[in-house]
């Protein structure tokens, strides 16, 4: 089976079981995100806003994955970056489909 075999209706179930638990997992930061797999939570809401043509801001598209606004996220759970996260970080990206 391919990725692209599988219906929309069970790839949503699967998107909102991930958003779901990066929300319950408030302790995993988007720096430490972006350091092993190469994408976080705002990349979620942004790919969300790209997805839909213009009819979800990217503001949006973030406060559907995080539940809330980002500011109001970033206030309440997010750490300062440490200059080995940052590296951590720069070296994932490069992994990247450009």
């Amino acid at each position: 089976m391919q990725l692209d075999d599988v219906s929309d209706e069970i790839a949503a179930k699967v998107f909102r079981r991930l958003v779901a638990h990066l929300r319950h997992r408030d302790d995993a930061q988007n720096i430490d995100l972006m350091g092993l797999a190469g994408f976080c939570r705002n990349c979620l809401g942004d790919w969300t806003a790209e997805a839909s043509d213009g009819a979800i801001s990217k503001e949006q598209g973030r406060a559907a994955v995080y539940g809330m606004p980002y500011a109001a996220w970033k206030a309440r759970h997010q750490t300062e970056a440490t200059p080995e996260q940052l590296a951590r970080m720069a070296e994932s990206l490069k992994l990247n489909p450009a």
